[in-house]
């Protein structure tokens, strides 16, 4: 993957399972106020298309590509943030859609 930017944004050190396609999970993730990270699928297979099916409430989400994206948390908030990812795919056990839905602890 090649990303293209001011200043390098590294992944997201995230807590949570995501199992296969067709199945809703959760996340958990600690980032800096104003902080920047990426949060790539990791489920075997390939996803289809993705979209933003909830917006983080106190920052930003962008998509880079239909299996990353990046999280802006927004500068001088400290506190909880949530979004959630809708993604499509099939892998070797399954296919659908899962919704992601990360919680983010804003530090």
């Amino acid at each position: 993957m090649s990303f293209s930017s001011a200043h390098a944004v590294s992944e997201c050190p995230a807590t949570g399972v995501m199992s296969d396609w067709g199945v809703n999970s959760t996340g958990y993730f600690g980032v800096a106020s104003g902080g920047s990270c990426l949060f790539p699928l990791r489920m075997q297979g390939s996803a289809t298309s993705s979209s933003i099916a909830t917006k983080p409430s106190h920052g930003t989400l962008k998509k880079l590509n239909v299996s990353t994206y990046v999280y802006t948390a927004k500068a001088g908030y400290k506190g909880p943030d949530t979004f959630a990812v809708s993604f499509t795919g099939k892998g070797p056990t399954g296919h659908g859609t899962s919704v992601i839905t990360m919680n983010a602890t804003v530090q």
